[in-house]
């Protein structure tokens, strides 16, 4: 299905259309799922806030403030904007990794990066607004692109409608204009909740968006607003000047959903391609591992030449080819427990896997 094909108008809440606000003539709703009615997604509490008559140019275009009261407008309506995206800015912990990730749908669609899902199938934990957890399951995965897809298991939430942003586009973006960066930096924090980060676009390109928003480990897969609070992309990799930052743009998520729904992973980014650091004999009935390249992950995990990997995390490795595939499909920067038979024992190795390009 094209996500395109299920947004409608909703009209904008009246408490939005207050003194000196223009009512928008449509807002799009967010309705990643076909069973997600229009009457339940406009009751649903969304992100959008109507952005004031004297914000618009700000706001569709970027730029400076001229003056200490239109500064003033934009702190006040940052502040409307964050106040509804938290309650749909998540934190995600997968095993001993965290991150973060976006609810987009009533139903209990989750957002976020493919690094931070990891693999289709993962058991996930899914910390809300309020501290609550919920269980949670990863489905698939872009890797091209660094998006990736995460349901909340059924019947945690009383029959309600889970609390989602409000969809933007981002094929209209232009670089200058301000956005709100959300997250959960260093993992949830119930004396803060949501961190609130305000900046603007510098690069915006059809595969990736770089903002100036102070970001850190942890806020991956965190959402990215407009200042009409509609998502418009989702954090990806984390520079190391927190100052610029890489985000994945929302349409990829429309144009991936039906593969990413069906829990598919597919692709690499850019160097960021999973490497152990082996080689090995594909013609064999056994990953039998013939040389272990220095300095790579394959080397610091204790890895030997002449070890016979047995099982590469879950998976049971039965020949050279199924050790390739396994690491395939792992992240950089994961840790993977690995079993190899050394001469008569069996060894455990944690293994951090390794990126190239």
């Amino acid at each position: 299905m094209l996500l395109a094909a299920l947004l409608s108008g909703v009209p904008a809440h009246a408490d939005d259309a207050s003194a000196g606000e223009r009512n928008s003539p449509s807002i799009q709703e967010n309705a990643f799922v076909q069973n997600d009615s229009r009457e339940t997604a406009a009751i649903a509490a969304g992100t959008y806030v109507s952005v004031p008559i004297d914000l618009e140019p700000i706001h569709r275009r970027g730029g400076v403030p001229e003056s200490l009261e239109i500064l003033q407008l934009m702190e006040k309506q940052q502040r409307r904007v964050a106040e509804r995206a938290s309650k749909c800015t998540v934190s995600v912990k997968i095993g001993a990794a965290q991150g973060c990730g976006v609810i987009v749908s009533d139903s209990g669609f989750v957002i976020t990066a493919a690094h931070v899902a990891m693999r289709p199938q993962r058991r996930a934990i899914i910390t809300l607004s309020d501290g609550r957890q919920v269980s949670a399951t990863t489905l698939g995965m872009n890797r091209e692109v660094d998006a990736g897809l995460i349901k909340i298991d059924p019947d945690q939430n009383g029959g309600k409608p889970w609390p989602h942003a409000s969809l933007g586009t981002s094929d209209n973006l232009v670089p200058g204009m301000w956005c709100i960066a959300m997250g959960h930096p260093g993992g949830y924090d119930p004396s803060r909740g949501a961190v609130i980060r305000v900046g603007r676009l510098l690069e915006v390109s059809p595969d990736v968006i770089r903002t100036d928003c102070a970001l850190i480990g942890g806020d991956s897969g965190g959402p990215l607003f407009n200042f009409a609070g509609q998502l418009i992309a989702v954090h990806s990799r984390i520079g190391n000047d927190v100052a610029d930052n890489l985000h994945v743009p929302i349409d990829h998520y429309d144009k991936s959903w039906d593969r990413m729904a069906l829990g598919e992973a597919w692709g690499f980014l850019p160097n960021f391609k999973p490497t152990l650091g082996v080689s090995g004999n594909r013609s064999t009935k056994t990953a039998e591992i013939i040389a272990v390249k220095p300095g790579m992950a394959a080397e610091a995990g204790g890895m030997m030449a002449g070890d016979v990997v047995i099982k590469f995390g879950r998976q049971p490795i039965t020949d050279f080819q199924s050790l390739v595939d396994a690491v395939a499909d792992t992240m950089p920067g994961e840790r993977v427990p690995v079993l190899v038979q050394r001469g008569n024992d069996t060894v455990r190795l944690v293994i951090e896997i390794g990126r190239s390009g």
